[in-house]
This record gives C-alpha cells, structure tokens and sequence, in this order.
C-alpha cells in the first residue's frame, strides 16, 4: 500500500473518530494526533487535506479542546496557509477559514463568559444574605452526641426545617456547628430542633469580653417553637435512584475504547511519516 493511501485511510479515520463527541478531548490531548492532523494540512493530496480539516472542524466543536487546539504549534499558521495557497479548492479553503474563527476567538470566548459570570454572581449577591448582612448573625453550637455521620445527618435534617436558617458547616473534631441564620431567627430553636433528636443536646458557644469562648446552656424551660420550612424538596426514593442500576448502564458501541485503540495505531503512524 502506497505512503499516500496510508494516510488517507489514516486521516480518514481519526475523522470518523472525531465525528463521535465521546472521543474529541481523547484525540486533542493525545501528543501525536493533533500535529500529525495539523502536518496534513500541507499534503500533496486534496483528499488528504480536506478530510484532515474536518477532523479539526469536528474537534473545535469542543469548546475545552480550542484554546489547546489554537496554542498547538503550526495550527494557525497552516489554516492560514490553506485559505491563502491558490490550489486550494473552495469548499477547502471555506473549511479552513470557519475553522480558524472559530480557533481565533477561543481566547475572547472564554474571557466574555468569565465577565458574564462574574456580573451573574454580582447580581446574585444582592439575593443572599452574606457573612456582613445586617439581616443575618452566626451562631456557633456545641453538641453534646455528635459522634460520627449518622449522627449528623439527624442535626442535618432538623436543622434543614427550620425556616430561617441560611446555611451550616459541621467541625466534627470539635462537636460543633456553625449556623448562619436570619437575624430575626432566636438561637433557642436551634437547640429547640437538635434536642427534639433525642440523642443530642445542642449549647451556645458563646465569646467573653477577653476573647475567650464559654458554653452557654439553653434553658430547658423556654423552647421556643420552631418554624418549619416546608420547601424542601424531598429526596429521590432509592428504589427510584437513576444511579441504582450500574450494571445497566448504556455505552457507545465502537465508540472510545475502539478509537483509543486506533489513536494509538495513528499516533504510530504519523511518528513515522511526517515526510510524504
């Protein structure tokens, strides 16, 4: 078989392969496809060279892969050379060209969705209630029986139905927690709620003038009635759990595992035949 058919059939194939989404980033991150793709652009063969295009074309439609697709060496420079060399035929160079705008404004692309989701945080910051918002306080408990996970999942979930509570991390090493909640919200029905468990008793930690920390108590005779929230969506079923099933799970036939196999076989080649 001649140099020239190998590398079609090659070129050819890495094509049929990037067509399939599942196998985009395999090809762009192995260190030999994408030169080897990229060298195509200058073969003597037009078949060669527009079926290397769309492998590329395929592969842009990745948005991960196109900033390592524009800084790989020679990829811009050779688009360029294809869209400008007077033998190129039309539908090569059209190639050519959609995919180095596509490349080229990779970088632009990444900056303007960072600036949307810095504005869209900005925005959102305006709805929740922030460690320095004068509408929320934090309150640090200590809890007596908070001795492994399941334990915490029942503070969780008592603390999960009180209505005003805006979030909570646990220091298990320590047996505390640290509650933000709406200033308007008591301390008391955090203990009210982690007592009614049974099986803890939540205490304030409170800070001293001297910058010191005291436990203080609830009193036992002023639980205060707690509000629930009934928002919570409830959880999936586990009989009904999409992940249940794993060895049901559906696969891509002759998808990555075929063409990793095969990305090997024209990684080979390719090391072999930079010279046509």
């Amino acid at each position: 078989m001649s140099a020239e058919m190998d590398a079609l059939t090659v070129v050819n194939q890495l094509r049929d392969l990037a067509a399939d989404p599942l196998n985009r980033r395999a090809i762009v991150e192995d260190q030999g496809c994408l030169p080897g793709l990229i060298l195509f652009f200058d073969h003597p063969n037009p078949q060669v060279v527009y079926s290397a295009l769309l492998a590329v074309r395929y592969l842009a439609e990745c948005r991960a892969n196109r900033e390592k697709m524009k800084s790989e060496l020679g990829m811009m420079l050779s688009l360029q050379n294809v869209m400008q060399k007077s033998t190129s035929p039309g539908e090569t160079k059209l190639l050519a060209s959609e995919i180095y705008e596509i490349l080229q404004s990779a970088g632009k692309e990444e900056a303007e969705q960072a600036e949307a989701a810095a504005a869209s945080c900005r925005r959102k910051a305006h709805f929740f209630l922030g460690s320095n918002n004068k509408r929320a306080k934090t309150v640090v408990l200590h809890i007596d029986g908070l001795d492994d996970s399941a334990r915490r999942g029942l503070c969780e979930e008592a603390l999960l139905k009180i209505r005003g509570v805006i979030s909570f991390t646990f220091q298990m090493a320590v047996k505390r927690c640290v509650v933000r909640i709406r200033s308007d919200l008591k301390a008391e029905a955090l203990g009210t709620a982690i007592n009614s468990t049974k099986v803890m008793k939540a205490q304030q930690v409170m800070k001293t003038d001297d910058g010191g920390e005291m436990i203080v108590p609830f009193q036992e005779d002023t639980a205060v009635l707690v509000e629930e929230n009934t928002d919570i969506p409830d959880y999936l079923p586990e009989d009904e759990s999409p992940s249940q099933e794993q060895d049901k799970a559906v696969t891509r036939i002759g998808s990555i595992t075929d063409g990793m196999g095969w990305l090997s076989t024209a990684a080979n080649f390719l090391s072999r035949s930079f010279y046509w």
